[in-house]
């Protein structure tokens, strides 16, 4: 669940190709942004990556992203080749991928499933958070990471395009909660992060049953909390699907950001986008 920066659109506004004549009434208008596609859908095609190839092509993106436009500072495990945004999560993880009609990977994301994270030992979110109060959820998780887009592709999308993918993953799997780490740059000092975190805890805060403590915990004291900020797009779009606020966020030296954690159930996505994600399955028994 990382953000990106400056990535992909609002869920909001997406088809919006020009010289279309304005429906008649807003329910008519409804009706054709759902019915709707993606206006680069016939462009890309999306899939799970099958092989160490394309994990590797994933891994170049998330390299690109994160370390040369981002700035990040990842320490590869030994061994790893250059160039590559590696850690020792990726071999339990599977990796949806989009790639564009030339065959380049340009949107990835990354999912840890209960069953390789018990093989694992854990969660990534672990590293950061204190899970103990989702102990009972674990049978039902995944655990998204690593999103990221081609700057070239950062029309929203590609973005739906591997949401849509990861629908279809959880109801394979018979999963109904998904949480990650939802980054906020902290190039600022962290008055950006520390104000975000102050805006969203009043509406989207979870409830007490299930929020965690960040293990390395941003100094909120000390930063500003009265700035008038927009979440990022990423974190703005899970809002909108009914994602919940875990608790403060966390501070990642190596990235340099601040991580809120987020986790989403099924159950509370509106209907349209239950629509667009799940088709006609209205919940996951």
């Amino acid at each position: 669940m990382r953000d990106v920066p400056l990535p992909t659109l609002p869920l909001s506004g997406l088809y919006m190709p020009p010289r279309r004549p304005r429906p008649a009434t807003e329910a008519a208008a409804a009706a054709e942004r759902q019915a709707r596609p993606p206006r680069d859908a016939a462009r890309f095609s999306v899939h799970w990556a099958q092989g160490q190839r394309e994990i590797r092509e994933a891994q170049r993106l998330r390299h690109d992203v994160f370390v040369e436009e981002m700035g990040a500072r990842i320490q590869p495990p030994p061994g790893a080749p250059a160039g590559h945004d590696i850690d020792m999560f990726d071999p339990y993880c599977e990796h949806l991928v989009v790639r564009s009609d030339a065959g380049a990977v340009i949107g990835t994301y990354r999912v840890l499933t209960p069953q390789s994270a018990a093989r694992l030992g854990g969660w990534y979110s672990d590293t950061e958070f204190d899970l103990t109060r989702l102990r009972h959820l674990t049978p039902r998780i995944a655990e998204l990471g690593r999103s990221c887009v081609h700057p070239a592709h950062r029309n929203g999308a590609v973005i739906m395009a591997l949401w849509s993918g990861l629908g279809g993953f959880m109801l394979r799997h018979r999963l109904d909660t998904v949480i990650g780490c939802a980054s906020i740059s902290m190039r600022d000092g962290g008055d950006v992060a520390a104000s975000l975190w102050h805006q969203l805890k009043q509406q989207h805060l979870a409830p007490i049953e299930y929020q965690v403590q960040p293990r390395l915990a941003l100094p909120l004291d000390d930063l500003r909390h009265d700035l008038e900020v927009e979440p990022p797009a990423l974190i703005k779009g899970y809002l909108r699907c009914g994602a919940k606020v875990l608790g403060p966020p966390a501070w990642d030296p190596e990235f340099n950001t601040a991580d809120l954690p987020l986790m989403l159930r099924l159950s509370d996505l509106p209907a349209k986008y239950r629509r667009h994600f799940l088709g006609d399955v209205e919940a996951v028994a």
